[in-house]
């Protein structure tokens, strides 16, 4: 451009001056061409970095709702705020099959800009860019075009939905939309759960996130339940498989319940399974005011039995987390993953290899085969197919009630706060490869029993 401006000085002063004129235009040109062309980095950087509100001030200006200042940060991009604000606000809001466009518009402004001061919340920590940054880069030699699917069943859910779809839409910002996809198969829900999701898609689209949804009649409390919640689950998958040309080995799933979680929460996981190598990683999920651990049915550590005993059904004399392995148990105390045979806890994060080689959700077999929940015949399943590197990271732990989810936090840390105080190398686990031989069935309470790992495949 130097050049080309010391190339008008020989020109006659008229067109000298129409050149000259030009000099800031392209210059202006060049800086927003690179700006859009990058912009992608700017949103990464920004947000993680800064940790700022791009929006709050015109907020501020024009909106009669406060602002929560120091309790998120925005995933817009920097060069693209103001227009993003400008476009997502003028999509129109359509009364739902059960809310008001205003309720609607309510949990739009708090899932996306975080205004809308009459929903309950909570504060989640901004992202660490440092540590998850190898997430951005190609997860492997094969580079899928998704390299993560992201999967929620959700039913009655509406006052969760501020908390965890905003978190999953940070997270997708920051792994980069372009390689994300996002599934929501809601059901039967009287709340307004669906009115919500469906309003979700203008706002995510424009954010470039490719997102699914759909409302099931399959109810899993008229029906027998986990043939219900096994096809739910299935259903969440399907926009996976109907894009099997955009995914590899090398795609990660994230497929999540109704948890409060945090951005860090979901990031944490899919870090942890590609650090571990693992096939798959689970949090911790807790309920009540003296958090107990919740998925007591579905988990079973690595000698088979459940995380805690709950002998004869007789809840008053419940054990301590695994009372029965201490190897386990020093893992658990010192917040470091560990290997299980069975997991889920609320949020579980796995390899897309299985299912391209077909692995479904699934119930019990009638005959020959202990009634348990689909989780945990999924990852048995995942045994029986050589994908055994199932590991528990302790340091997420997520709660189901929103008015509890602060109280756990405060209690267990937040992640970003527990991992930020540890080295990598005491999260290296020493994988068994053989599943224990044999796993402890509880097809009811009181009615507790061992079974081989691979009843009914063999």
């Amino acid at each position: 451009m130097f050049l080309w401006a010391r190339s008008c000085l020989g020109v006659p002063a008229g067109r000298r001056n129409i050149q000259l004129l030009m000099i800031p235009f392209v210059a202006l040109s060049i800086i927003g061409w690179t700006l859009y062309a990058h912009k992608e980095h700017f949103v990464t950087y920004y947000s993680v970095q800064m940790g700022r509100f791009v929006h709050d001030e015109v907020y501020k200006a024009n909106s009669q709702i406060s602002v929560s200042h120091g309790m998120y940060f925005s995933f817009l991009s920097l060069t693209s705020s103001s227009l993003m604000l400008e476009l997502v606000s003028n999509f129109p809001f359509h009364t739902g099959d059960i809310l008001p466009a205003t309720n609607i518009s309510a949990y739009l402004d708090a899932i996306f800009y975080h205004r809308s001061a009459e929903l309950p919340t909570f504060q989640c920590p901004i992202i660490n860019g440092t540590r998850y940054r190898s997430l951005v880069e190609s997860p492997g030699p094969s580079n899928p075009a998704i390299r993560y699917f992201i999967a929620l069943d959700l039913r009655q859910n509406l006052i969760l939905l501020p908390r965890l779809i905003s978190s999953v839409v940070e997270a997708i910002q920051f792994l980069g939309p372009r390689h994300c996809m996002l599934s929501i198969v809601e059901g039967n829900s009287p709340d307004g759960t669906a009115d919500v999701l469906s309003a979700l898609r203008p706002h995510l689209e424009a954010l470039g996130i490719a997102y699914f949804f759909e409302s099931s009649p399959i109810d899993p409390t008229k029906t027998e339940r986990i043939i219900s919640l096994a096809a739910l689950r299935n259903l969440a998958l399907q926009p996976l498989l109907e894009n099997r040309d955009k995914i590899t080995q090398d795609t990660t799933i994230v497929f999540s319940n109704d948890v409060t979680a945090c951005p860090d929460d979901i990031l944490e996981l899919v870090y942890q399974r590609r650090f571990l190598k693992a096939d798959m990683t689970c949090g911790m999920d807790w309920n009540g005011k003296r958090p107990r651990f919740y998925d007591i049915w579905i988990s079973r550590g690595i000698n088979g039995d459940s995380f805690v005993d709950v002998p004869n059904g007789d809840w008053n004399n419940v054990s301590e987390l695994f009372w029965n392995d201490k190897d386990t148990r020093a893992r658990y105390d010192a917040r470091r993953p560990f290997q299980v045979f069975a997991c889920w806890n609320g949020a579980a994060v796995f390899s897309a290899q299985p299912i391209i080689e077909g692995l479904r959700f699934r119930a019990a077999k009638k005959k020959g085969e202990c009634h348990q929940g689909e989780p945990q015949l999924f990852c048995k399943d995942m045994w029986y197919r050589n994908f055994g590197k199932i590991a528990v990271v302790p340091s997420v732990n997520l709660e189901y009630k929103l008015h509890m989810a602060m109280p756990l936090k405060e209690k267990m840390g937040f992640t970003s706060d527990i991992v930020s105080k540890q080295d990598l190398a005491g999260d290296v686990i020493e994988w068994k490869q053989d599943p224990p031989a044999e796993v402890k069935c509880i097809s009811a309470w009181n009615k507790q029993y061992w079974v081989p790992w691979n009843e009914s495949l063999s």
